[in-house]
């Protein structure tokens, strides 16, 4: 399904909105839609005829990332190279987690308000997925290595990078970490 263009107004309208809600999330405060109405500047209603709820305007907030990790992942699986795709794809991965505040929740909610959100999520995963399968059956990272460990412990390195690393530095910090967790992953 298509949608009809937003109006010039319509539009500025939804682009304040999310970057309102884009710095909320940034300073970790809880969106609320009646609170980005008035921080926006406009009525509640401006808010929900764009944004049905909270998710759905997070979830808008956290697309861009979730898109350019979808894009990476896919040229990473272009890579002949199985241990480097995935190392490369893990470092574009850490580096989303430490620089945008949405994608902590808007990946670990179990359900999403927007269908593209459950597409690129869906993308993302089948990825990473693919990713280590090829790198483990090339013998480059432990066999007894899943899928499923791959995300706590990508979430265990930004969590350790955003409380531990100094801000400024996050990003730095947060490739340190996996550098160390790569390197005691793959086989000698």
């Amino acid at each position: 399904m298509t949608t009809a263009p937003l109006r010039k107004d319509a539009a500025r309208n939804w682009e304040r909105i999310v970057a309102v809600a884009r710095e909320l999330v940034a300073e970790g405060t809880p969106l609320q839609l009646n609170d980005i109405a008035r921080r926006a500047g406009f009525g509640v209603g401006t808010v929900y005829r764009h944004f049905p709820t909270a998710e759905a305007l997070l979830e808008t907030v956290a697309s861009a990332s979730l898109e350019a990790l979808a894009a990476h992942g896919e040229q990473a699986l272009a890579d002949d190279d199985p241990g480097r795709a995935l190392a490369g794809f893990l470092t574009h991965t850490i580096e989303a987690q430490v620089t945008d505040a949405s994608l902590a929740t808007v990946t670990a909610a179990p359900t999403d308000a927007l269908p593209r959100t459950t597409e690129l999520k869906q993308i993302i995963w089948s990825v990473g997925r693919e990713l280590l399968e090829r790198a483990r059956d090339a013998n480059v990272v432990r066999a007894d290595l899943t899928s499923d460990d791959l995300v706590p412990l990508m979430c265990g390195i930004a969590y350790a990078a955003n409380v531990h690393g100094d801000p400024s530095a996050r990003v730095d910090t947060a490739r340190r970490y996996l550098t160390a967790l790569l390197e005691g992953l793959y086989v000698p």
